[in-house]
Order: C-alpha cells, then sequence, then structure tokens
C-alpha cells in the first residue's frame, strides 16, 4: 500500500475519501488548503475552505487517526483563481474558478507538497473514475451522474494522472452519507456549499468592487441594444451579465429577452429574444488534453456548462483552436466557460469557450 496525501476540504465528501483510503489500507495524510485571507468579513469563516472547514477537517482527521496539516497557498491561489476571475468579468466573459483552481493552484500544490510529506499519490473527494487500462491512466464520469464532477478536472496535466486517486468515483452521494454516518463523522449531516468561496457575500460583483475599483468600466453604466444596434435601455455595468441571462433586464418587451453577448470594449449589453440564443457551432482555446487529441472528422461529445448534458459533436478543426460543429442544437453558449470533451464516458480534455 501507498502513502496518499488527501485533500479535505472540511466537507462530507473529501472525509469518507480519506476514511475509504484508510479502510484499504494506505497510510493516509489529510491536507486542508489556506486559499485566502479569513479577515475580510465574517461570512468568510463559514465557506468550504473558511476557518471552519479547516476545523471539521481536523476533527476527521483525529477521529480517523491520521495527521492532518494545513497549507497556506494563499499567494498562488490569489494570482492563478482569483485574479483570473477578476480579468475574465472585466473583459465581459463569465470564468469557472473551480477549473481554474484544480488545474493550477489545488493539484499542483498538493502534489508538490506531497512528495515533500513522501505520499505517491493525492487523492481528493471528486465524484470521478480513475482507472488504468493497458498501463495508461484514465479518469471517467462518476457513476452517480447527478453529482459527476469530470467537467471541472480537464485542466489537470495529463502527467499527473498516474498520481491520482479518487475514492469516490463508484458511489452514490447517499452512499457516502451513510458510510459518514456509520463512521460517526463531523461532516456526515453537513451541507454541501454552493458558494464561490472566495465570494462569501454570494455576490460576486462584491469582489470586483473591491478589486477593480467603482470607476472601473465594467461597473460603469452602459447600453443595452439589440442585434440591430437600436438601444432598449442602461445597465449598471456589463460585468453583472452572462450570456443567457434573464433576471435584471427590466420588462417593456412582447417578449422575454435574453443576454446574447457582452461587448466590453463598447460597454453594451446585447439582448434579444431566446431562439437568438441557439447555436450549432463553438470555439474552444487555452486547450489542455488529458488523453490524444482527436484530428479534424473526429467525433467526441462536449459538455458546455456543469449542468448541462454533453452533445455529440464533430471536430472540424483543431490546433491551438478547436472548432466543433455541435449535432444537437445548444442554448446560451458562453465565453469564458468550460468546454469539456468525452470519448463515452472518458474525459479527454477541454478548454475555454471563445
Amino acid at each position: 500500500m501507498s502513502r496518499v496525501l488527501v485533500a479535505m476540504s472540511g466537507g462530507v465528501d473529501s472525509s469518507v475519501a480519506a476514511a475509504l483510503l484508510k479502510e484499504e489500507g494506505h497510510d493516509v495524510v489529510g491536507v486542508t488548503m489556506k486559499t485566502f485571507c479569513y479577515s475580510g468579513t465574517p461570512a468568510h469563516a463559514k465557506t468550504c475552505c473558511g476557518l471552519d472547514g479547516i476545523a471539521d477537517a481536523r476533527r476527521v482527521a483525529v477521529a480517523l487517526g491520521i495527521p492532518h496539516y494545513v497549507f497556506d497557498v494563499e499567494d498562488a491561489f490569489t494570482k492563478d483563481v482569483i485574479d483570473d476571475f477578476v480579468s475574465e468579468y472585466a473583459r465581459g466573459r463569465t470564468p469557472n474558478p473551480c477549473v481554474r483552481c484544480n488545474g493550477t493552484t489545488k493539484f499542483r500544490d498538493l502534489l508538490e507538497r506531497g512528495r515533500s510529506l513522501g505520499c505517491d499519490a493525492i487523492a481528493s473527494g471528486h465524484y470521478v473514475r480513475w482507472e488504468e487500462r493497458d498501463g495508461v491512466p484514465r479518469l471517467r464520469r462518476g457513476v452517480d451522474r447527478g453529482k459527476d464532477q469530470s467537467y471541472f478536472l480537464w485542466e489537470l496535466p495529463r502527467s499527473m494522472l498516474p498520481r491520482l486517486r479518487f475514492p469516490l468515483g463508484d458511489l452514490a452521494k447517499s452512499e457516502v452519507r451513510e458510510r459518514a454516518r456509520a463512521l460517526a463523522l463531523a461532516t456526515a449531516d453537513k451541507p454541501e456549499s454552493q458558494e464561490i468561496c472566495f465570494v462569501p457575500t454570494g455576490d460576486y460583483r462584491d469582489l470586483l468592487r473591491r478589486r477593480l475599483g467603482a470607476d472601473h468600466p465594467a461597473l460603469k453604466p452602459g447600453r443595452v441594444v439589440d442585434r440591430a444596434g437600436r438601444v432598449l435601455g442602461e445597465h449598471d455595468g456589463y460585468a453583472g451579465f452572462t450570456v443567457g441571462q434573464r433576471k435584471g433586464l427590466g420588462g417593456g418587451s412582447r417578449e422575454p429577452l435574453f443576454v446574447l453577448e457582452v461587448r466590453a470594449e463598447a460597454r453594451e449589453v446585447v439582448v434579444g429574444p431566446r431562439h437568438e440564443l441557439r447555436s450549432r457551432s463553438v470555439r474552444v482555446r487555452e486547450l489542455s488534453w488529458l488523453a490524444d487529441a482527436p484530428g479534424p472528422g473526429a467525433q467526441i461529445r462536449v459538455q458546455l456548462r456543469y449542468r448541462a448534458p454533453d452533445v455529440p459533436a464533430l471536430v472540424r478543426a483543431s490546433g491551438d483552436e478547436v472548432t466543433l460543429d455541435l449535432l444537437e442544437e445548444v442554448s446560451a453558449v458562453t465565453p469564458g466557460q468550460s468546454a469539456v470533451f468525452f470519448d463515452g464516458d472518458r474525459l479527454i480534455g477541454g478548454g475555454r469557450i471563445v
């Protein structure tokens, strides 16, 4: 058996992941990552990576009889995740901070520090399956499709795959809760964290105002227009809008209007009826491949939002940018969001939507 470092956020999933690995006979080390300063507001302590999370992770580690450490990764997290998050909204795009965290700060730092602790592998409580076939490690969707989190892992370096472990991939969420209760873990009935960990107020615009300043163009009023350029109203900052959004556009139209595009340079939010959101193609850059990249003409499946189903697509062009022809119409393809590629249920890569 090996020595495994487990990322413990203080939630039930990572707690059970650590417990399962110990049951298998591994030498388990628990680690919680301190990703940001907790002094900003009292709400910081309640987030998944906040002070309460650290305390809960430590309680679980004590109950399991494993060592527990806290790694301070605030500088790297700020640079890789928070700065990117703010920059994307300033550009009129909609980022995926959890994807960014997994692909840069979290697993990268765990791997580096795990070596210093003598760990052979790193593990987390993500609902995704790891397997090795013909000597090649690969990731597959979790059995519980309602909780499958492979969407968030496309940016992991391919070279890291042999060192990863995901103990919950074959379990349903209900089974994880049952295991935690059977072990009397302090996190057994802890509710899931829904907010972005570094936005404890629940409104990401609070963070943008602090980081960008109230006078930044992304937070200043601008025009709401239709595709023909007709002015329909005024918005209070284009950073508050994302493609597909209905809320916050006001009334007065004969049919509901949705955000079709955010034009940062012109400070315009373009709106239109629902049918104008539909698309049959998508362009993707900032690519990461966990398997050999498919060439033009290959058919794959692509998932364009976390809660959206994947759809079949043909690769029209590949290279530094992938262009996909979607075989099913998709609504609200959003720049900045992740396009995640699958071969069946195998995660093969992904990138950011242009």
